[in-house]
């Protein structure tokens, strides 16, 4: 896996929630004016390039991953996915366009990305990331039927809701309390998010929540705070950026004092699953619910 500064990372998911502005869909960008199921429905891309790490994992489960010709230098999953250095922070339109696209998946428009590709007559779907679980369902159906792949989509939703539904039956994280750090310098998710949306449905109330009226989804709390609201769970989605884990929690100063740390409840989750909303967010609602579990015992 490529290494990711807390900064740039919390820089772009703050990025992708403004691209979002509020819907749970994506948009597909053409020269044409026909409307994208239009355009999609007669014939299927045969040279995709995705610029979403979500999106590659979603493209791949569908069975679009022979479709897909390259991948951003952040898509480290699946393995077989063709890895290349394009970035998707900083999207370059020359070096996509050498790939010969004929559907470009980004998740956000930092620089006029869509627009460039539009002057090459280069379809582009963007999907920003969701502010719940629906959104992201929402957005893998797109894709397949974007990508000729709609009953194998729909498949796959099907499934992630079939195992969301079991993981929330009974709220495991009720009367628990919760606080999820994106980087070590407290930058968190609050339930409008679809990170936070996997607590709700879980029962379990985050701590993020009551930052303040004003403040974003994705908050930067500090570390008096966290420590004032004593979690029952701190869940660290910053093993591998930051190499955050149980000693370095417990080494910060009070923090061996909260009810997380006592308890032995601070569980440590793959960054990659615990950021992007493809199908693996079930792997990651399945990680929270037992230590949720494990917390209530």
């Amino acid at each position: 896996m490529l290494r990711r500064s807390p900064m740039a990372f919390v820089a772009v998911l703050f990025a992708l929630v403004l691209a979002a502005c509020g819907s749970s869909q994506g948009s597909l960008s053409s020269t044409s004016s026909a409307p994208a199921s239009t355009q999609t429905s007669a014939t299927a891309p045969e040279r995709i390039v995705s610029l979403s790490p979500p999106a590659t994992e979603s493209l791949f489960a569908i069975g679009a991953g022979d479709q897909v010709v390259a991948v951003d230098d952040q898509s480290n999953y699946p393995a077989q996915a063709p890895h290349t250095k394009l970035s998707s922070y900083q999207p370059n339109v020359e070096a996509i366009a050498d790939y010969e696209p004929d559907l470009v998946v980004i998740s956000y428009d930092p620089t006029d990305v869509v627009k460039g590709l539009k002057k090459l007559h280069i379809p582009v779907l963007l999907q920003a990331a969701p502010a719940d679980l629906e959104g992201a369902y929402a957005q893998i159906e797109e894709l397949g039927d974007v990508t000729g792949h709609s009953n194998a989509a729909a498949q796959v939703v099907t499934d992630m809701k079939s195992r969301i539904a079991g993981l929330a039956e009974g709220k495991p994280g009720a009367g628990l309390t919760v606080y999820h750090e994106i980087s070590p310098d407290f930058y968190s998710a609050t339930s409008q998010t679809f990170i936070g949306s996997v607590y709700t449905l879980l029962g379990a109330k985050n701590i993020a929540d009551a930052a303040g009226g004003k403040a974003p989804d994705y908050p930067q709390l500090s570390a008096e705070y966290v420590v004032d609201s004593d979690p029952d769970v701190i869940v660290l989605s910053d093993t591998k950026c930051c190499s955050q884990s149980e000693k370095t929690v417990r080494s910060r100063p009070g923090w061996d004092q909260l009810s997380a740390v006592k308890g032995g409840d601070v569980v440590p989750v793959d960054d990659d699953i615990a950021s992007r909303w493809g199908p693996r967010i079930v792997d990651f609602a399945e990680i929270v619910a037992q230590a949720f579990q494990d917390a209530g015992t």
